[in-house]
């Protein structure tokens, strides 16, 4: 049987601000494998952005269990989590979390040369990431000189730069107009593939049936899941649209 790549196991999180505990997840089991692209639907607060952070070990359950690419996340130091997260999982963040005083690819390299890689192979990596998503033309260019949708797919290129076996995107789309958006779901569909698995949390239903399954949070408890009917020969890649006429 293969190992999955992300395991949680029974993980409750509750969030404490003095005297007031909200339990933001509660008892959610899942388990995404190799190969796999996964959905998280689910209203504001149910849930979805807390999953991502416990699954990425950006934050630490407050009981239960998670591992990824079978290590527990709760048996790593500070140091150790730190490396994990460098080299196995790659993030999409809502609000790019871009550095402004370095360029796309200076931010794209950035978490290679963190964790120990040569600055040249680093930044030979960021370019060919940035051309996956388009965005050749604009490695030495500021964060402050591209627009929304340009900043978010530097940020897809750096989520997907290096060996990363874990892809956690949290609303990946949301800056993007409907045919890039498309582009970069198409992208992220064909990086998981073989040792590659990856999680989606996205509002849109369309975006959603590109992943393998859906799974849905309310009140930060999983109260659904469904297969999707998505088709292979849909997922091409590009060309990608141009951001002059699409408004990115």
């Amino acid at each position: 049987m293969t190992e999955p790549v992300l395991q949680l196991n029974a993980v409750t999180h509750i969030h404490r601000r003095g005297s007031v505990e909200v339990t933001a997840l509660r008892d959610v089991s899942l388990t995404v494998a190799p190969g796999e692209l996964v959905a998280v639907m689910g209203p504001s607060g149910s849930g979805k952005s807390t999953l991502l952070n416990l699954a990425g070990g950006l934050d630490r359950p407050t009981s239960g269990e998670i591992t990824v690419c079978g290590t527990a996340l709760k048996s790593l130091s500070v140091s150790a989590l730190a490396r994990m997260r460098r080299r196995n999982i790659g993030y999409v963040f809502q609000d790019f979390n871009l550095l402004s005083g370095l360029t796309a690819a200076e931010n794209v390299s950035l978490p290679r040369e963190l964790d120990g890689d040569g600055a040249h192979q680093a930044h030979v990596d960021a370019e060919a990431a940035l051309a996956l998503v388009g965005l050749a033309d604009a490695a030495d260019r500021y964060p402050d000189a591209l627009s929304g949708g340009e900043q978010q797919r530097v940020a897809i290129a750096r989520a997907l730069v290096g060996q990363r076996r874990l892809i956690l995107a949290d609303e990946p789309t949301g800056a993007l107009d409907s045919a890039t958006g498309e582009a970069v779901l198409t992208l992220l569909r064909e990086r998981c593939q073989g040792e590659v698995a990856g999680v989606l949390v996205t509002h849109e239903p369309r975006y959603a049936a590109w992943a393998d399954r859906v799974i849905f949070l309310r009140d930060g408890q999983v109260v659904d899941h469904t297969d999707t009917d998505r088709t292979d020969a849909l997922l091409t890649v590009g060309p990608w649209p141009d951001d002059a006429d699409m408004g990115a």
